[in-house]
């Protein structure tokens, strides 16, 4: 990552908005109608039903999504006692993070004291506008009193974070890497330098899923935390030891784990080489560990390190727990974030970094395979399956303790609303995986060779969603897969051009030739062909060996389409063959057509392309809403010499009424018109699709689909599936070069699902 200058910074937060957070109406509020139920008087009624039954709260308002943000900033970051103003940024970020991370709304609270009875006060008058509260920097030992009094005294869930957030990733870590290091967490000998609010919550969380109090030596500024000292507090008593050891050098010696939570470079190279065989190094000072990385590693190979920093393997970042021990809490309205839940969170993070992790995942950090192991035992903060793993953990166990007032009865419909809150998974996905899942289908890849190839054939293989055939040299994907230890070596591998293929590929050359000899190609040119990778995958599909293929990482769209087309070719009843992009928005899905195949279609290409896009969007459980796109709306520009483009859309869309009568298109419409349903009924009442939401669009070129496609992407950045080739005779998909190995899967899962249906004869509506 490149360096955070000052400059950058402070840009950062002054440009445009100042700040990081805003207040976005989740209603709607366009005409005065809107603002009469938002206001005065329709709020009256929501008002009233509260007042009857005080519950419903969470029925009319936002509190059941609400947390508050709140410090006194005596405590900031690395920055110390700054003051509540000069701690306000921190908390806006706190903030932001909540709502990226868990779809969780915030409210910062600066709270101008250090009055520990002002401060609790002050909290207890705002908390009923709050589903949850995060305490914030604010400085030990005030912090401890301070949480213990409002937990007591308010039924909602309240959490300081620097402790608990602290202690909940650093215990899951803390698991993992004594796994790896082949210790008992009940044997551990422990050293904690630091005894501040992080500290204490930390070694209080690691006595309780194991680690036996006898075996801590801590530390704070003044040395050991020894029985003999006078100057200690009740927190600090708690873990004050008798043994004869008043140093930290004395203590490092034969330790199984250091646990910094103190200051920089205090913690010397003689000291890691004094400790136990495979010391375990958590040095979370922030910014400068208490021993960098590259010296820890220096003064011994069988270091398992951890830090705060995302520069080095394994960081300790709160973001991995706060944003979804709220979710998994506010979703069941707990009444407080017990030790149950916490420890619930502790074993979910420590189970998911030992899962495969997703391509994408490992792509955002720059790291060619995360595999766990000494240098991944803590999962990353950017691992979109975090609300998925750790917020269900929590839910349960509030409510396994009894805590929990609206339990979940549906964990699958619940972990895929969780899904749904950040965008990562969506619904229509989860739908055609299912029926992917439930037929699934042999997929050829013709670029076995191909990393990414090899990481979407694992996990299509393990989620069940197909049987992979892989394509290319034998030797060569064995030790790729070796190499990035794939548990795939079960699958099908077949090269093309190895001797034992002699004879398969004479029958496919023969084939070729009998397709193609009217067309310029000779017997000796047809065995040629097969030699190439792409033309032996889709001969494999063709004489029903592979049921699909999938292919387009390494080559051009027309280096796969062309033979493609040229071999198996549209289906019979079909003229052309076309394409489709799913978009995927808050909305819900929509379907782009034709956006990489037909240049110009004249009008009955366009109503073909829309014929066949909504025959795949049924396949999804979709019913197809179809606007026909173009510049104009319904006849506004008149025939003649600059408009061929509305002519021919509008004739397309009267062949479709004409001739399939129950299907739910209307044009030729604006984009604006065609997206925007109360305005479209407003101006246009007898369209057909007057009152439907639209969610499929055929564009009148592939031009503006491409570019239409291309600007949701990149500006709008959402997720998008394509291009879905459609009315080909065969399944035979292409994925964008240089794609994700995410969409190389998703697109194996249109694949299968296109496969399931080949079979079967399209259903025609009309006369």
């Amino acid at each position: 990552m490149a360096k955070i200058t000052k400059e950058d910074a402070l840009r950062y937060h002054e440009d445009g908005r100042p700040g990081k957070i805003e207040v976005i109406p989740t209603k709607p509020h366009s005409t005065q109608r809107d603002l009469a139920l938002a206001y005065t008087p329709g709020v009256a009624f929501p008002c009233l039903e509260i007042q009857k039954n005080p519950d419903d709260i969470f029925k009319y308002t936002s509190k059941g999504n609400l947390v508050a943000v709140i410090s006194n900033g005596t405590a900031v970051l690395g920055l110390g006692n700054i003051g509540a103003d000069a701690g306000k940024p921190v908390m806006e970020g706190k903030g932001l993070l909540f709502k990226i991370f868990a779809d969780v709304d915030v409210f910062d609270i600066e709270v101008e004291t250090r009055d520990i009875d002002t401060f609790v006060e002050t909290v207890k008058q705002i908390a009923v506008t709050f589903g949850g509260i995060n305490l914030e920097d604010i400085k030990a030992p005030e912090c401890f009193e301070i949480e213990e009094r409002l937990k007591k005294e308010l039924q909602i869930p309240i959490m300081h974070d620097d402790q608990h957030g602290t202690a909940i990733i650093t215990a899951a870590g803390m698991i993992n890497a004594c796994e790896i290091a082949g210790k008992k967490i009940e044997e551990i000998r422990v050293v904690v330098n630091g005894a501040g609010a992080a500290a204490i919550a930390c070694l209080k969380l690691l006595v309780s899923i194991g680690v036996k109090k006898e075996n801590v030596v801590m530390l704070d500024t003044k040395g050991v935390l020894h029985k003999d000292r006078t100057d200690l507090n009740k927190y600090k008593q708690i873990f004050a030891t008798d043994r004869k050891i008043h140093t930290l050098e004395d203590a490092m010696k034969k330790a199984d784990v250091f646990l910094g939570l103190s200051t920089k470079n205090i913690v010397t190279k003689e000291m890691v080489r004094s400790m136990a065989k495979n010391p375990i190094v958590f040095a979370m000072a922030n910014p400068d560990p208490e021993i960098t990385y590259d010296d820890a590693m220096d003064a011994r190979s069988d270091v398992l390190m951890a830090t705060g920093r995302s520069d080095y393997p394994n960081q300790v970042n709160n973001v991995l727990g706060f944003p979804f021990i709220f979710r998994g809490a506010l979703d069941v309205r707990a009444t407080c974030i017990n030790e149950e839940m916490k420890i619930a969170a502790v074993y979910a993070l420590a189970k998911l970094a030992k899962e495969d992790v997703p391509e994408n995942v490992s792509e955002a950090y720059k790291v060619k395979n995360l595999i766990f192991g000494r240098e991944y035992f803590i999962p990353k903060p950017l691992d979109w399956r975090l609300i998925t793993t750790v917020a269900p953990a929590v839910a349960k166990a509030a409510m396994d303790s009894g805590v929990a007032r609206k339990p979940i009865t549906d964990w699958d419909a619940y972990k895929a609303e969780l899904g749904l809150r950040l965008g990562h998974e969506n619904q229509l996905l989860r739908s055609i995986t299912q029926r992917a899942k439930s037929d699934r289908k042999r997929i050829v890849y013709t670029e076995g060779t191909n990393l990414k190839v090899l990481k979407a054939a694992n996990e299509v293989f393990h989620e069940g969603i197909a049987t992979p055939i892989l394509l290319g040299n034998v030797d060569q994907i064995k030790q790729l897969i070796a190499e990035n230890n794939l548990d795939i070596a079960c699958l099908k591998i077949i090269d093309p051009r190895g001797p034992d293929q002699e004879e398969k590929r004479k029958e496919f050359a023969e084939m070729i030739w009998k397709k193609r000899q009217r067309k310029g190609i000779t017997k000796d040119e047809a065995l040629e062909l097969t030699d190439n990778k792409i033309y032996f995958g889709i001969m494999m599909v063709e004489t029903g060996e592979a049921d699909a293929m999938v292919s387009g990482v390494t080559h051009e769209y027309g280096e796969v389409m062309g033979p493609a087309l040229r071999l198996i070719g549209p289906k019979p009843e079909l003229n052309r063959v076309s394409s489709m992009y799913i978009i995927f928005t808050k909305k819900g899905p929509y379907f782009f057509a034709d956006t990489t195949v037909n240049l110009d279609p004249d009008w009955k290409t366009l109503a073909e392309n829309a014929l066949l896009t909504a025959e795949m969007v049924r396949r999804f459980n979709i019913e197809p809403v179809i606007a026909m796109l173009s510049y104009s709306n319904f006849g506004s520009i008149k025939p003649g010499e600059h408009s061929q483009g509305p002519v021919k859309v509008r004739e397309a869309t009267k062949y479709l009424h004409e001739n399939y009568p129950d299907l739910i298109v209307d044009g030729e419409i604006q984009a604006n018109f065609a997206l925007n349903k109360e305005m479209r009924n407003i101006k246009f009442p007898f369209s057909k699709i007057a009152n439907h939401d639209v969610n499929t669009l055929i564009f009148p070129n592939l031009s503006s689909g491409n570019i239409a496609y291309k600007i949701m992407q990149e500006i709008g950045g959402l997720e998008v599936i394509g291009p879905i080739l459609m009315g080909i005779n065969k399944p035979i998909h292409v994925v964008p070069m240089e794609c994700s190995v995410r969409e190389i899967v998703h697109m194996t899962t249109i694949a299968v699902v296109d496969a399931q249906y080949t079979n079967k004869p399209a259903k025609k509506k009309g006369k």
